[in-house]
C-alpha cells in the first residue's frame, strides 16, 4: 500500500502526517510552532525532526506558503521575518531566495518528494473537477490556487493584488489585521475580496479554508463558495500526486 507523507508549513505552525491513497490518516496528525527566525536549514532541520516518528513513507508531499518553482523558493512573505508578526528580514529574504527546498527535503526525507505552494496542496483536496475552481486560503496570510476541469494551474501570488489604496489583499485579511479587527469588519473584508477574485477570474466555485475559515459563516463567502476544513491542507497531499502536473 503506497503511503504518502503530507507536511503543511504555516507561518504559526508546521503539521505532518502519514496518509494512506483513499486520504485517510494513518497516524497521528503531529504539530510544532513554525520556529523564528526560521531559515532554510533550520526548517529542514525541524521538520525532519517532526516528520521521524511517523514512520517511513513511499513519498511526500509539501505545502509551503508563499511561491515555489521547480522546486525552488521565489517568494515566501512569512518565513523571511525575524518574528512572526515583525517585518522583512533582508539577510532571510536573501537566505530563502531560490532556495532548493523541494531537493533538501528529499534528501532529508528519503523519499520522492513534491513541494507545491500550500493553497495549491489543499485546493488537491477539495476540488469538484468541474469548471474553474479557486481556492483561498486564509491564515498568516492569504493563498489562492486555480483549477480548471480538475487541472492544477501555474501557481499565481493572487492575494498580493490591490485589496484598497496600496494596501494588499495578503496584508487586509491576513492573520495581524484579524486579530486588530472587529470580527464583523474582518469577515466584510473577505466577502469584499472574494468578489474582487471573482470580478478578475468570473470562477464557477469558490472554495475557503486554512486555520482562519473557522471564523467564517458561510454567508460570508457567497453563493458560489464553500468554507473548507482546515485538514485539507494534509488530506491533499495524497492527490497532489495525480492532479498536479
Amino acid at each position: 500500500m503506497t503511503t504518502t507523507l503530507c507536511v503543511d508549513i504555516g507561518g504559526s505552525g508546521l503539521k505532518a502526517a502519514r496518509v494512506d491513497l483513499r486520504g485517510d490518516l494513518i497516524t497521528e496528525r503531529l504539530r510544532v510552532d513554525t520556529p523564528y527566525p526560521c531559515p532554510p536549514e533550520r526548517l529542514v532541520t525541524t521538520l525532519t525532526d517532526l516528520v521521524a516518528p511517523l514512520g517511513r513513507a513511499d513519498r511526500a508531499t509539501v505545502g509551503f506558503p508563499g511561491l515555489v518553482r521547480d522546486g525552488l523558493v521565489l517568494h515566501v512573505p512569512s518565513l523571511t521575518r525575524a518574528t512572526y508578526d515583525g517585518g522583512t528580514d533582508v539577510d532571510l529574504q536573501r537566505l530563502w531566495d531560490r532556495f532548493p527546498l523541494e531537493s533538501a527535503l528529499q534528501g532529508a526525507f528519503g523519499i520522492p518528494t513534491k513541494l507545491l505552494n500550500d493553497a495549491d496542496v489543499q485546493g488537491c483536496a477539495v476540488i469538484a473537477g468541474r469548471g474553474l475552481e479557486f481556492v483561498i486560503t486564509l491564515g498568516t496570510g492569504v493563498g489562492t490556487a486555480l483549477f480548471l476541469n480538475g487541472h492544477l494551474l501555474p501557481h499565481l501570488e493572487l492575494s498580493h493584488g490591490p485589496f484598497k489604496k496600496d494596501v494588499s489583499i495578503d496584508t487586509a485579511l491576513g492573520n495581524v489585521e484579524r486579530k486588530r479587527l472587529q470580527r464583523d469588519h474582518w469577515r466584510a473584508r473577505v466577502r469584499a475580496a472574494i468578489d474582487i477574485f471573482d470580478a478578475m477570474l468570473f470562477f464557477d466555485h469558490a472554495y475557503v479554508g486554512g486555520g482562519n475559515a473557522k471564523h467564517l459563516d458561510p454567508s460570508n463567502v457567497g453563493p458560489k463558495g464553500t468554507i473548507v476544513s482546515n485538514a485539507a491542507g494534509i488530506i491533499g497531499g495524497v492527490r497532489a500526486w495525480d492532479l498536479a502536473h
